[in-house]
């Protein structure tokens, strides 16, 4: 019997260590979904921009698109979803345009032009090299420039509000961490007890102290609508909620049409501390 328990007990160590030596990698696996292949370009669409590459600290050379108006308009600092591309994106980026609001956005590492290949620590180091080459290159002040996160970009913005100086911050259809992703998920609920709590959204938003629009579709079949709920709540002033009735994870700016381009609007331009 001594020996069964043994031998039990290395099963459950063997098992425990494969786990955390290979999470990473399976994590990746489940979280980014990048394509090389544009669908369309701004040119295609009528919209002025500049191809714009710039390196991370750690040696990565991204692509990104930057849309200008006038300099001083404020600036969204886009940082897009898990899936796709910079391409994938152009639909959402004329409406911002008339709404007077310049855009800026990137590919992470690994999507479209941009070399490397994705991770959480990487994608923030992207989005910081993305603000940096906004403040160093195009000399865009630090007030008019707002992060801008759509569902894992919203950790990027997180982060960027937390080690850069920003005007203000605006994140939509975002989780609380990986972990509470997967506690909602059949297939990985029984391990979630297990999971590293990654992209902690919930425990960071708490320490960004420039004002906050926090957007989120009713009906998001992905990202729970309560987990929008508890990052506003966890937010300090000022913070703004803005729900999107019956819009999912990926059409809050199609549902939301015209009162969703008018609401990023009216906080981009009013939200300055």
């Amino acid at each position: 019997m001594p020996i069964n328990w043994i031998y039990l007990l290395c099963l459950v160590l063997l098992i425990v260590t494969s786990f955390y030596l290979f999470y990473p990698k399976i994590e990746n696996f489940f979280v980014f979904f990048p394509e090389t292949a544009f669908d369309s370009t701004p040119h295609e669409l009528n919209l002025r921009c500049r191809d714009i590459y710039f390196h991370t600290e750690d040696g990565e050379r991204l692509h990104g698109w930057f849309f200008p108006l006038k300099e001083e308009f404020p600036l969204i600092l886009f940082c897009h979803g898990n899936a796709g591309n910079v391409s994938h994106r152009l639909e959402n980026i004329r409406p911002l345009l008339e709404q007077r609001l310049q855009v800026f956005i990137f590919d992470y590492r690994g999507y479209g032009k941009s070399s490397g290949r994705p991770s959480e620590k990487g994608l923030y180091l992207d989005g910081l090299a993305a603000y940096d080459y906004l403040i160093n290159e195009e000399r865009i002040p630090p007030t008019n420039i707002i992060p801008f996160g759509r569902s894992l970009g919203a950790a990027v913005a997180i982060e960027i509000a937390l080690g850069r100086r920003v005007r203000s911050i605006i994140i939509e259809s975002a989780f609380t961490s990986i972990k509470e992703i997967a506690r909602s998920i059949a297939l990985f609920h029984l391990f979630s007890f297990f999971l590293p709590a990654h992209y902690n959204n919930l425990k960071k938003i708490g320490s960004v102290a420039t004002p906050k629009l926090i957007i989120h579709g009713k009906e998001d079949e992905i990202v729970s609508f309560s987990m929008g709920q508890k990052l506003f709540n966890a937010a300090k002033e000022p913070k703004y909620f803005f729900p999107v009735q019956g819009a999912g994870h990926n059409d809050t700016f199609i549902v939301g049409r015209r009162r969703y381009f008018e609401t990023i609007s009216t906080f981009a331009y009013h939200s300055e501390i």
